[in-house]
């Protein structure tokens, strides 16, 4: 019965030692003015990925806020000088703007948003659409971070984006 406890005791300590480890155990986090809590090693360049132009996997917690069907889910990865910014061409112009951060900052006055850029897209059938395109920027990959929306009707809404398994553009 006594070894019984014993092993129940070690392996109690045993799941707080591996919590404790898979949890983020660098007291160095900071909270920027977007709203966001970023650990202050992800910034420059924590991605290991030289300058330059890549493919990425773009990401959101949403069926409505998707990068256009004709790009496959992928963006333009640019990293320049340690700091990465994804290009995402959305389906149509119902998107007005991103805020990097939370929709509560976007409202703020002085909030930065992202303005977008008009691109046309062709389309495999042969059909034209002119859409909105945004470069958001990316704090580190393979984990979400808070990208807020307003669309047409001028609500703003919270959402969850990620950017993975970037490939160099040849």
């Amino acid at each position: 019965m006594r070894t019984k406890r014993i092993l129940i005791v070690l392996l109690a300590l045993a799941m707080i030692l591996l919590a404790a480890a898979c949890g983020n155990t660098n007291s160095n986090t900071n909270s920027n003015t977007n709203g966001n809590t970023n650990n202050s090693n992800n910034t420059n360049n924590v991605s290991g990925l030289a300058d330059g132009t890549y493919t990425a996997d773009f990401k959101t917690d949403s069926s409505m806020f998707h990068v256009n069907e004709e790009y496959k889910g992928k963006g333009t990865l640019t990293v320049k000088n340690g700091e990465m910014t994804i290009h995402v061409v959305m389906p149509s112009k119902n998107v007005v703007n991103l805020f990097y951060g939370l929709a509560e900052n976007a409202k703020k006055d002085g909030a930065q948003l992202i303005q977008p850029t008009t691109e046309k897209v062709k389309y495999s059938d042969g059909t034209e659409d002119e859409v909105y395109a945004f470069d958001i920027p990316v704090p580190y990959l393979d984990e979400e971070f808070d990208c807020a929306l307003i669309g047409t009707k001028g609500k703003w809404y919270d959402h969850k984006v990620s950017v993975s398994n970037p490939e160099a553009i040849k």
